[in-house]
């Protein structure tokens, strides 16, 4: 991309409307409403009268005018700005402002909001396929009112489970959670299409990024120091949340958090990295307690020895140390068989 493109693409940073008072201009437009219709009741009976018609049909056409035109269009002005909120106004397609104050506002009637978002929902965590079936009309009706308005509240975006390869080539499947905000509402509005579906993009494309540089799990006999997927779970959280800040920083998005939810071996793996890690666990296990039966046997010697309780050649070392080993590390219990005869 060259430097114009990247000028045009950061062009709009947001502005804060002055608006008016909203309930002084719907008290004064009211009165002059039901003014408007007291003078052309007035005038009609002056009229009946035989009063002079010039003036008075002058009146009665500019209290139509304004009860009828003017006033419903003031109407249409008046805005209501609830708290963590904000409207983005364009008047004849050129971006006026943003009201973020909450509160009851006046506006130029012909401003517009401008929303590309509206009715479209983020991702939030799963739900059993019953619930969601359950709320489909629910759905439905929900973006049938939404507004136009944007919410500055902290949302959280639960992208589907991808499955993506590690830097080992081994396909895992993988999912995040990511918390966010909107924190310039004219990026967010004109900067891209659908900020909403611009940050799941973005979502999956920073964690296939972090995905492939880094294994799932380390290998036996590589450095423990390594970073993984499964064991450094929070310097990777870190990494992917400032991969997708970078990214979501023209739609006006903050990205306060990225966890990992879910991390699994694709299940056409699954089992032979099972065998893999129980076969792992079972050398460690036993070179553990080979390490353990060999200081015991030489504390069991070294206490013969110094005791003098027995004395014993080379020979009868070696037939005594493979029958602890044998005890100590047999995977069931020992049934010796004893001598009562002579000690040879």
């Amino acid at each position: 991309m060259n430097e114009n493109a990247i000028t045009r693409q950061n062009q709009y940073e947001e502005i804060a409307l002055r608006a008016g008072n909203g309930m002084a201009v719907l008290i004064l437009n009211t009165l002059l409403i039901i003014g408007a219709v007291v003078l052309i009741i007035f005038a009609g009976v002056q009229l009946a009268d035989g009063a002079p018609a010039g003036l008075w049909v002058t009146a009665i056409v500019v209290a139509s005018i304004y009860a009828a035109i003017i006033g419903p269009i003031l109407y249409a002005g008046l805005k209501i700005v609830k708290p963590n909120e904000a409207l983005v106004l364009a008047l004849f397609g050129k971006y006026i402002g943003t009201i973020k104050k909450e509160g009851f506002f006046f506006v130029n009637p012909f401003a517009m909001a401008v929303n590309p978002a509206s009715g479209t929902q983020t991702q939030t965590l799963e739900q059993p396929a019953a619930t969601a079936a359950a709320n489909l009309t629910g759905v439905s009706l929900n973006f049938a009112r939404d507004s136009k308005k944007i919410s500055l509240k902290t949302s959280t975006l639960s992208n589907n489970q991808q499955k993506i390869n590690d830097a080992l080539g081994n396909p895992i499947i993988i999912g995040i959670v990511v918390i966010w905000r909107v924190v310039n509402t004219a990026k967010a509005v004109f900067n891209v299409d659908n900020y909403k579906e611009f940050l799941s993009i973005q979502c999956d494309s920073a964690l296939r990024n972090i995905v492939r540089l880094y294994p799932y799990d380390a290998a036996g006999d590589g450095d423990e120091s390594e970073r993984t997927l499964r064991g450094s779970g929070v310097e990777i959280a870190d990494m992917l949340r400032e991969e997708i800040q970078a990214k979501a920083e023209v739609a006006g998005l903050e990205i306060l958090e990225a966890r990992i939810t879910h991390l699994a071996y694709a299940p056409e793996i699954a089992s032979a990295m099972l065998q893999r890690q129980q076969a792992k666990a079972t050398v460690d296990a036993k070179q553990l307690l080979v390490e353990g039966a060999v200081g015991m046997v030489e504390l069991a010697l070294d206490r013969l020895s110094a005791n003098n309780v027995v004395h014993l050649d080379e020979e009868r070392k070696a037939a005594m140390v493979s029958n602890l080993l044998v005890v100590l590390c047999g995977n069931k219990d020992a049934q010796p068989i004893v001598n009562s005869g002579s000690l040879y």
